[in-house]
């Protein structure tokens, strides 16, 4: 009887190990995948800033065609910032512009609102 739980106990930590390493293996997979994603995000992300500089060099010189260079110059930092205004505010949820009717729970911040820590 004492040989048979013996049998069992090991046929039991050698299921868990093989569970453990068939989990390891999953997720050892799965994060190579995630890696290679974000990998190609990044370098989405530089392309497109290249290409949006690119494109703001282009719209200073055609400004400088007609006008000064610092004021083409300036337009295009304008501009730029124009965008950028528009861009965070398309960001942000409708609810947390001020005056939207946006209410502080106490004890809490507002469902859908991760936490500030600015109590």
């Amino acid at each position: 009887m004492d040989h048979l739980e013996h049998l069992d106990k090991h046929l039991v930590d050698e299921l868990a190990q093989v569970a453990r390493e068939t989990v390891r293996d999953e997720l050892r997979e799965q994060t190579r995948k995630q890696r290679r994603k974000a990998t190609l995000y990044a370098a989405s992300g530089a392309a497109a800033l290249y290409a949006g500089a690119a494109l703001a060099l282009t719209v200073g010189l055609a400004l400088a065609v007609a006008l000064p260079d610092w004021a083409a110059a300036l337009i295009t930092a304008v501009l730029l910032g124009v965008v950028a205004h528009l861009l965070r505010r398309a960001a942000k949820p409708h609810g947390d512009r001020p005056g939207a009717g946006h209410q502080h729970v106490v004890g809490g911040d507002a469902p859908g609102v991760p936490p500030s820590g600015l109590g």
